[in-house]
C-alpha cells in the first residue's frame, strides 16, 4: 500500500525554510482514499476523507464559514493529532481511526470496513459499545434512545404520520452517543444529500451511516458529558438566538380561524376565560387566495386595526407565509412579478420555470440558495410587520408538492448557489433538498432582522437541516390526536433539544382528528413545561380551544397555563441561557444525572426544565396505573406543596424511586433541593406588568443558589448591556441555611419589580434579619416568607431557623 504521511514529518521539512508555518492538519493517503483530520476549538475534530489528496471547496450549510475557518490547537506526529483533550490515530495500513481521550479511553473506533464506496454513494461504519445509548437526529420518530433503530434523513412532508414513521419533517445528521468507554461524544455528518443512520439495527454493535452522494466530512464532538456535547454542537453550528419573550406565553392556533369576527370573538373568549395568552395565529385562509405576502379582504377587512386592537389586549399576530408564490402571470401579483423580474425562481433542467401545484395552485419556488434572493424575500414582509405582525411561519418548506408521489419537487430541478462562501455552481435538488427549508425560515429571519434591526426576529419552520436553529424555532409537523402523539412528542422535542432545536413544540392535543377530553387535558398539563405551548389543530375536526371539553377540564387546563405564567421569570431566565451556552430549556433527566441511565426506571415521560423543575409522567400517560418517579439522590420537592420527598434507592443509588398514583388533575412536578428559583404574579400575558414582588423560591439542599435574569423582553438591548442579572447564593452552618445571598447587579436594566419576596420551603421556621433590622416572617403552607427592598448593590439576609 502506498502511504503518505503529512504532520510532523511536514513540519520538519518546513522547519528548514525561512518563515515555515506549522501543519494544520493530519493527512493519511492510503488506497482506500485520503483522511484528514483538523482541529477545531472545543477539542472538536473535522473529519475528511476524499479519493486523492485534493480537497473539494470548504462548503457547508450547517457550521458558518467563520468557525470552520477558526482552528484548534494540535500537536501532530506521523499518524497522530492530538488536542487538550482527544487523540485522533490512523492506521496507516487500513486507514482505521480511533479518537481516545487523553487518558487512552476509546470514544469512538472504526469498525469492520470502515468505509465502503459505490459510485458517489458511501458507507462509514463506528464501533457500537454494548453501553452506549444514542440520541439526536431531531424530531425522528420512535423511543428517546434511537438505539438498535434505523433512519433516513429527507425532509417530507408526512401529514398524520404515525408513531414509527421515517422520514419525516427535517434532517439534522447529528447524533450523541453515552454509555461508552470513553463518555459521550456527538458526531455530525456534514452532507446535504439524503443520508441514513443504522444504530445496531442491522449490524450488532456497529453504527453506520453513509450518504447517496456528496462530501464524507463529519465532526466528531467529545464530552466527556452529554452537556459539555451538546454546548461545544450548538457553539459549531450556531446558537439558538434568544426570542422575544411573549414566544414563552400560551399560544392558540387553528386551520384555520376564517374571519376577522372569529378572531375577535376568540380573543374575547380567551380574556373572558381568564386563560392567559399571548399569541393567536393565523393560517393559509388569512390571505387573498392562499397567496403568500397578500390579505383576504373580504374577510379580514381591518387587518391592521384588528392586530392592533389584539395588541391592546396583550396578544400577538403570528401569520404562515408559505414559500410557494403563486405563478400568476398578467395578475398583478408582485411577489410574482417582482421575483420573476429578478430571476428569483427555481428552473427545471432545460431552463424553463419550475411550476407545481400548491395551496395557490401552480406556483414558483424562490431561489433561497442565493444571497441576492434571500435579502429579495425578506423585503417582502414590510407590509406585514407595518400591519403589525409579530411572527412569521414558514410552512411547506419540505419543500411539499401536490399531486406528485414524490410529495416533493423532481430531483432534476436546478439551484444556483451564490454567496456565503460557496464557489458560484448550479446544483440539482438533490442536494439541495434537505436544506431548502432551512434556507426559507433563514431569509424570513434575516429579512426580519433587516426589516426591525433592533427588535428580536421569530420564525417558525416545519422543515430545517442542522444548524437552522440559527433562524427558527420548529415544531413536529402534523402530528396525531392520540396517546401515542403525546408520548411521542415529548421524546421529538427532548431530541430536537439536544440536536440544537431548543425552540421547540408539537401541536397540543394533535393536528388530526380531534383529541378526546382527558388527551387534550394531560396535553395542555405537558406542554405547560415545553419550550413552546401551542395549541393547534386542522379544519373540520372538533375544536381544541381550552374551554370545548366543559368547566371541568377547563379549569385544569387554565390551571397549567397560569402556573406557566407564574414561573416565567424561571423559564425566560433558562432562555436566556440557552442563547448563551445552548443548553436545552427543555431536556432528558440524564442531561444533568447521567447516573438515571444505569437505573430501570422508564423515565419516557419524565424529564426537566434546566435541570431544576423535575416533571414526572406516567410511562403510559392514559392509564390509572401505579408507576415510579425517577428522582436523582441529592433531594427533591414537591413543587406544589413545597413539601420535601424521598423514594427508595435504586441500583446504584443515584436514583430513588418513588410510587405515583396517576390524578387527571395533577401532573407530578419536582424540584431539586439547592435551587433558587424565581417565580412571579399571575398576568394575563407577558405584556402585562405584574403586580407585586418578585418572588424568589429557596429549597435548601446541597449547592443552594440560582440566578435572577431579566430585560425588556423585544429588543436587542440586552446585547449593549440593558439587562439585569443577579446571582442568588445560600449560606448554611451547622442547624441549616443561616443567610441568603443576592449579589450585585450586572447589566443596567431595571426591572418591573421594586421588592423581592423570599420564600423558604422546607420544615422549620425562620427569623430573618437584614442590616440588623428584623423582617416580618410570615409562616404559612409549611414556608417561610418575607420581603425585601430591590437592591442593585446586593444584600444579605441573615437567617435563624426554629424547629
Amino acid at each position: 500500500m502506498r502511504l503518505v504521511v503529512t504532520g510532523v514529518l511536514a513540519v520538519l521539512c518546513m522547519a528548514l525554510a525561512p518563515a515555515a508555518a506549522e501543519a494544520k492538519a493530519l493527512t493519511v493517503s492510503g488506497s482506500a482514499g485520503v483522511v484528514t483530520v483538523t482541529a477545531v476549538p472545543g477539542g472538536i475534530v473535522r473529519i475528511r476523507i476524499t479519493r486523492d489528496a485534493a480537497l473539494p471547496s470548504d462548503e457547508s450549510w450547517a457550521v458558518p464559514a467563520s468557525n470552520r475557518a477558526e482552528s484548534g490547537d494540535a500537536t501532530i506526529s506521523a499518524t497522530s493529532l492530538e488536542t487538550a483533550q482527544v487523540r485522533v490515530s490512523i492506521d496507516p495500513d487500513t486507514l482505521a481511526i480511533r479518537i481516545a481521550d487523553r487518558a487512552g479511553r476509546t470514544i469512538l473506533a472504526d469498525g469492520a470496513r470502515p468505509l465502503e464506496r459505490t459510485g458517489g454513494e458511501y458507507t462509514l461504519r463506528k464501533q457500537l459499545g454494548q453501553g452506549e445509548h444514542i440520541f439526536g437526529l431531531g424530531d425522528k420518530t420512535g423511543r428517546l434512545d434511537r438505539r438498535g433503530q434505523s433512519f433516513v434523513n429527507w425532509n417530507t412532508d408526512n401529514y398524520g404520520f404515525r408513531t414509527g414513521d421515517d422520514p419525516i419533517y427535517k434532517s439534522i445528521p447529528f447524533y450523541i452517543s453515552t454509555g461508552g468507554e470513553g463518555g459521550a461524544y456527538g458526531l455530525l455528518l456534514d452532507n446535504p444529500f439524503r443520508s441514513w443512520f443504522d444504530f445496531g439495527h442491522r449490524e450488532d454493535g456497529t453504527i453506520a451511516f453513509g450518504a447517496e452522494d456528496g462530501p464524507i466530512d463529519y465532526y466528531v464532538i467529545p464530552g466527556p458529558s452529554v452537556a459539555e456535547v451538546v454546548r461545544r454542537y450548538t457553539a459549531l453550528t450556531g446558537r439558538a438566538p434568544l426570542p422575544p419573550r411573549w414566544v414563552l406565553g400560551y399560544q392558540q392556533s387553528r386551520w384555520s380561524y376564517m374571519n376577522e369576527p372569529e378572531v375577535r370573538e376568540l380573543a374575547a373568549r380567551l380574556r373572558k376565560e381568564a386563560v392567559p395568552t399571548d399569541v393567536i395565529w393565523l393560517d393559509i385562509d388569512f390571505q387573498d387566495r392562499n397567496r403568500p405576502f397578500t390579505v383576504n379582504r373580504q374577510a379580514f377587512p381591518h387587518f391592521r386595526q384588528m392586530i392592533g386592537d389584539l395588541a391592546a389586549q396583550g396578544i400577538k399576530t403570528v401569520v404562515i407565509t408559505d414559500l410557494h408564490i403563486a405563478a400568476t402571470p398578467g395578475q398583478g401579483y408582485r411577489p410574482y412579478d417582482d421575483g420573476l423580474a429578478g430571476d428569483h425562481f427555481v428552473r427545471n433542467a432545460d431552463g424553463s420555470l419550475y411550476v407545481a401545484p400548491v395551496w395557490p395552485g401552480p406556483a414558483v419556488f424562490p431561489e433561497f440558495t442565493r444571497d441576492s434572493t434571500r435579502a429579495w424575500w425578506g423585503a417582502q414582509f414590510a407590509g406585514l410587520l407595518d400591519d403589525g405582525v409579530a411572527g412569521i411561519w414558514n410552512d411547506m418548506n419540505e419543500p411539499a408538492i401536490f399531486e406528485t408521489p414524490t410529495k416533493t419537487m423532481p430531483l432534476t430541478v436546478q439551484h444556483r448557489i451564490a454567496g456565503d462562501g460557496f464557489a458560484p455552481r448550479t446544483a440539482t435538488h438533490r442536494e439541495i433538498h434537505n436544506v431548502y427549508g432551512m434556507e426559507n425560515s433563514r431569509a424570513t429571519y434575516e429579512g426580519l432582522r433587516k426589516l426591525r434591526p433592533d427588535e428580536r426576529a421569530f420564525v417558525m419552520t416545519r422543515a430545517s437541516f442542522a444548524g437552522g436553529q440559527r433562524y427558527a424555532a420548529t415544531w413536529t409537523g402534523d402530528n396525531s390526536s392520540t396517546w401515542d402523539h403525546l408520548r411521542l412528542s415529548v421524546a421529538q422535542t427532548l431530541n430536537l433539544g439536544l440536536s440544537g432545536f431548543s425552540w421547540a413544540g408539537a401541536d397540543v392535543g394533535g393536528f388530526t382528528d380531534g383529541p378526546e377530553p382527558e388527551l387534550l387535558t394531560r396535553w395542555f398539563e405537558y406542554a405547560a413545561f415545553g419550550p413552546i405551548f401551542r395549541d393547534h389543530s386542522q379544519k373540520d375536526v372538533p375544536r381544541a380551544e381550552p374551554w370545548v371539553d366543559g368547566p371541568e377540564h377547563l379549569a385544569i387546563r387554565r390551571h397549567y397555563v397560569e402556573e406557566r405564567y407564574r414561573l416565567m421569570p424561571f423559564l425566560y431566565g433558562l432562555a436566556e441561557t440557552n442563547a448563551r451556552t445552548g443548553d436545552p430549556l427543555m431536556r432528558p433527566i440524564f442531561y444533568d444525572y447521567p447516573g438515571v441511565l444505569k437505573v430501570d426506571c422508564d423515565t419516557s415521560m419524565q424529564f426537566t426544565l434546566g435541570g431544576t423543575l423535575l416533571i414526572a409522567g406516567a410511562p403510559k400517560p392514559e392509564s390509572p396505573a401505579v408507576y415510579q418517579a425517577c428522582l436523582p439522590a441529592g433531594g427533591w420537592y414537591d413543587y406544589w406543596t413545597g413539601a420535601k420527598v424521598s423514594g427508595s434507592p435504586a441500583g446504584d443509588g443515584s436514583v430513588e424511586q418513588m410510587p405515583l398514583t396517576p390524578r387527571l388533575d395533577l401532573l407530578p412536578v419536582f424540584v431539586r433541593a439547592g435551587s433558587v428559583m424565581p417565580r412571579q404574579p399571575l398576568v394575563q400575558s407577558t405584556s402585562e406588568r405584574p403586580d407585586g414582588p418578585l418572588e424568589l423560591n429557596i429549597y435548601p439542599g446541597p449547592g443552594c443558589a440560582g440566578e435572577i435574569y431579566d430585560d425588556d423582553g423585544h429588543s436587542l438591548g440586552f446585547t449593549r448591556g440593558a439587562y439585569l442579572r443577579q446571582k442568588v447564593s445560600c449560606g448554611t452552618s451547622g442547624q441549616g441555611l443561616s443567610s441568603v445571598r443576592i449579589e450585585p447587579q450586572q447589566g443596567s436594566y431595571k426591572p418591573w419589580w421594586s421588592k423581592v419576596r423570599i420564600v423558604i420551603h422546607g420544615p422549620g421556621h425562620f427569623a430573618a434579619r437584614l442590616g440588623g433590622k428584623r423582617l416580618a416572617v410570615e409562616f404559612a403552607n409549611g414556608a417561610s416568607s418575607f420581603e425585601v427592598p430591590v437592591s442593585r448593590s446586593g444584600m444579605t439576609v441573615q437567617l435563624v431557623q426554629s424547629p
